[in-house]
């Protein structure tokens, strides 16, 4: 199997830009290379609004009471202070 890479650059990056990446790149212990690469299959896994606002509107619409989110945040910030030691 022949794995293909591509090869990107990225023209005209301003000062601060290249300077804030270098330095997380540095403190993530990587190069400038495999932090942006890093950056970049991130965001290549995430869709994009329109992506994402298809897939919403394509699933079954959910039929709850109207109180039924405030009933769950409560339902968890009890269990939460119960857990802390609150309750």
């Amino acid at each position: 199997m022949v794995d293909l890479m591509g090869t990107l650059q990225v023209r005209d990056v301003p000062d601060d830009v290249s300077r804030v990446l270098k330095e997380r790149a540095a403190e993530a212990g990587q190069s400038l290379s495999e932090y942006v690469l890093a950056l970049l299959r991130t965001q290549a896994r995430r869709p994009t609004v329109e992506q994402w606002l298809d897939r919403v509107a394509s699933r079954e619409p959910v039929d709850l009471p109207p109180d039924a989110g405030a009933d769950a945040l409560r339902t968890a910030r009890e269990e939460r202070q119960r857990g802390l030691g609150l309750l």
